[in-house]
C-alpha cells in the first residue's frame, strides 16, 4: 500500500486539466509529501512524468486500476521547483504559413494516437508522449522540428526534451490543435 497525504481526483478530464489541477494541489503539499492523482486520462501518464520532470517533483509511477489510473507524485522542495520552459515557441498562424511554403517541414504531433486519429494536420507524424524517446533516432538532430500538442502544455515538454537530447532546432507550436484553423484531416480507419 501506497502512503500518500493527498489524493486528487482528475478523472473525466484531458489535457492539460489533470496537469492544471495537479499543479494546484501540489501547492498546498509540503516538501516530501506525496500525491496520488486519479486519472482517466490515459495520455496523462506521459504528462505526469514530463511535468515532474519539468517541475523538479519526482514521479514516483503510476498504478492501472479497472477504470482509472493512479499517479504517485512527490512535492519537491525550494531550488528544485523552478518550472522551465521551452524559449523557442511558433504561433499556429506562423506554422500554417511555414506549412504553405514547404511541403516537408517535420512536424510531430505528441498527443496520444486517439486524439491524432480523429484530427491532426496532414504532414504531421503521431509521436505520442510516451514513445517519444525511444523514437527520437528517426529524426536528424540538425532538422527543424515543429512540436505541437492539444495546448502547447505537452509540446512544451516535449520540446524540452529533444533540446537535453541534441537537436538543436525544436520550435514549440501554441496553442496548438485546440485552436489549429489550418488544413486538417482524419485518420481513423488507417
Amino acid at each position: 500500500m501506497i502512503k500518500t497525504n493527498s489524493v486528487l481526483d482528475a478523472k473525466g478530464l484531458a489535457c492539460p486539466m489533470p496537469i492544471v489541477k495537479t499543479k494546484k494541489a501540489m501547492n498546498g503539499l509540503e516538501a516530501g509529501e506525496v500525491l496520488e492523482v486519479q486519472a482517466t486520462d490515459k495520455g496523462s501518464t506521459a504528462d505526469m512524468k514530463a511535468w515532474a520532470e519539468s517541475t523538479g517533483h519526482q514521479y514516483l509511477g503510476t498504478v492501472e486500476e479497472a477504470s482509472f489510473l493512479k499517479h504517485y507524485l512527490r512535492k519537491a522542495g525550494g531550488e528544485e521547483q523552478k518550472e522551465k520552459k521551452h524559449e523557442n515557441v511558433i504561433s499556429n498562424e506562423e506554422l500554417l504559413q511555414k506549412i504553405e511554403e514547404n511541403q516537408n517541414t517535420i512536424i510531430l504531433d505528441v498527443r496520444e494516437a486517439a486524439e491524432y486519429a480523429f484530427n491532426h494536420i496532414p504532414t504531421a507524424k503521431s509521436f505520442p508522449m510516451g514513445e517519444l524517446e525511444k523514437r527520437m533516432g528517426e529524426f536528424d538532430k540538425k532538422s527543424e522540428i515543429f512540436v505541437i500538442c492539444r495546448t502547447g502544455s505537452r509540446s512544451d515538454l516535449a520540446a524540452r526534451k529533444l533540446m537535453a537530447a541534441g537537436f538543436v532546432q525544436v520550435i514549440n507550436v501554441v496553442p496548438g490543435m485546440s485552436q489549429w484553423n489550418g488544413p486538417t484531416q482524419i485518420s481513423v480507419n488507417e
